[in-house]
């Protein structure tokens, strides 16, 4: 086969195109940091990273998810925190008034007081994050405590749970429902009341009802610190299962800049030997000559 000097030079483009093509790649991965900048590039690279982002946005998904688990949990402790220290004043006022010296106008100072208290715990009953009420059930936009109606025991859906899912299968619970513990210490308030408006003067009888509803109080609130031990655990496992998806992501789609700028050195002095032996292909013509 006879090979001419139009043979020759094609050759010679044709490398140098490939020359350049595989020299901008490099460069490209370089200013972007990642090994494709389309699907074309490297279909698995591609494939990879569509299921790794996936498994990293769920992640983020869950920990949003886990936020507000978290703080509906963290607003229900603070809030029974707060009935437990209304009640433990309660019972201080009921001491008093039992005390035989109390006279009828201190009885009378010491239930205008257990009125504000019943008041103030009406209002955490009715505690809310945003707009929802988190003592409510599933009925998170009508208040647990209603004026004039009071606690709608006859109402299931006051009892319902509220799950947040937290990992793939997993839900824990966030909300807590104390419908009926609210409700009997409200009917407590509304027995001294009358006891007290009836001018009873031994209240002492009260105080058996008090300890049981601070005991239930804080056996609600036993199970509210419990949830949020695991709501932690599950938030540490998040946490490692983020570092394993980013690093997924990473080692899939990033480069070694190392590795990278070696190539691109090698690849420049294989173009520079490349454009060297086409300056050798390419000879003299007449027209140079005559030029």
């Amino acid at each position: 086969m006879r090979v001419t000097q139009t043979m020759l030079s094609n050759n010679m483009l044709r490398n140098l195109s490939s020359s350049y093509s595989k020299l901008s790649k490099v460069q490209e991965q370089i200013n972007t940091g990642k090994k494709i900048t389309r699907p074309s590039d490297d279909p698995v690279v591609a494939m990879k990273g569509i299921q790794y982002r996936t498994e990293l946005s769920q992640v983020e998904q869950f920990q949003r998810n886990i936020g507000e688990a978290e703080s509906w949990l963290d607003t229900t402790d603070d809030t029974l925190d707060k009935v437990s220290s209304a009640l433990q004043r309660t019972r201080e006022l009921l001491v008093q008034a039992s005390n035989g010296t109390t006279t009828d106008s201190d009885r009378e100072s010491i239930n205008s007081e257990l009125k504000q208290l019943r008041e103030h715990i009406q209002d955490l009953a009715n505690t809310k994050i945003g707009d929802k009420y988190i003592f409510s059930g599933t009925k998170t936009t009508t208040p647990l405590y209603q004026e004039g109606k009071g606690y709608d025991l006859e109402d299931k859906a006051f009892e319902n749970k509220v799950d947040i899912e937290v990992y793939n299968g997993i839900t824990i619970n966030a909300n807590t429902t104390p419908i009926k513990m609210f409700e009997q210490i409200d009917q407590m308030f509304q027995t001294i009341d009358d006891d007290i408006t009836n001018s009873v003067t031994d209240l002492s009888k009260h105080l058996d009802t008090m300890d049981t509803n601070m005991s239930t109080l804080s056996n609600t609130r036993a199970g509210v610190g419990a949830r949020q031990n695991r709501v932690e655990l599950m938030e540490d496992r998040l946490s490692t299962q983020e570092i394993i998806a980013t690093t997924r992501v990473s080692e899939n789609e990033d480069i070694d800049y190392e590795k990278a700028i070696s190539e691109m050195i090698a690849q420049e002095s294989v173009h520079r030997a490349a454009l060297s032996v086409g300056a050798r292909i390419i000879q003299p013509t007449l027209t140079d000559f005559l030029s």
